[in-house]
């Protein structure tokens, strides 16, 4: 009996989680209906140092100062959804409604698997794609969010 736990642990770590299946929240705001999520990154500026009087004529390399690039939300447009044009036109000078927004992959059950939170995020720009008069797509907005940092869960 052992041996079939330890048989099916194995062969469901052995699958990557897929990509298709994946919620969004912001707070205060709620879930987004999204049909993609891009720029979950994070990179370190890199600062390079020597001492005059160092014997080793290279320089040492050291992390820097933590950067998060944007985070693009793509989501179709729906009847009377303005949760994302009320949330990026309550911008006033200076001030905004800063949020914690969640991206989680889900299983096949719909639980969450993996947690990306991103902390403070804002939108910092919203653009409606173009309309086609012999088009066959769905109509789709573009959110990208600014952020102080992807925290991993």
């Amino acid at each position: 009996m052992a041996e079939d736990g330890a048989a099916q642990s194995a062969s469901t770590q052995a699958w990557p989680l897929p990509s298709f299946y994946f919620k969004v929240s912001v707070t205060d705001v709620g879930d987004i209906s999204c049909s993609e999520v891009s720029g979950l990154e994070t990179e370190y500026d890199m600062i390079e140092y020597r001492a005059g009087d160092s014997p080793i004529f290279t320089k040492q390399k050291m992390p820097g100062m933590r950067k998060a690039s944007d985070v693009t939300l793509k989501k179709g447009v729906f009847k009377d959804d303005k949760a994302m044009w009320d949330w990026i036109n309550g911008i006033k000078l200076n001030t905004i409604k800063r949020a914690t927004v969640t991206i989680s992959l889900l299983d096949e059950s719909g639980k969450p698997v993996k947690t990306w939170e991103l902390t403070n995020a804002w939108p910092k720009k919203i653009t409606v794609e173009g309309f086609k008069s012999d088009g066959n797509t769905a109509a789709i907005e573009t959110l990208i969010l600014a952020h102080e940092g992807v925290n991993v869960k």
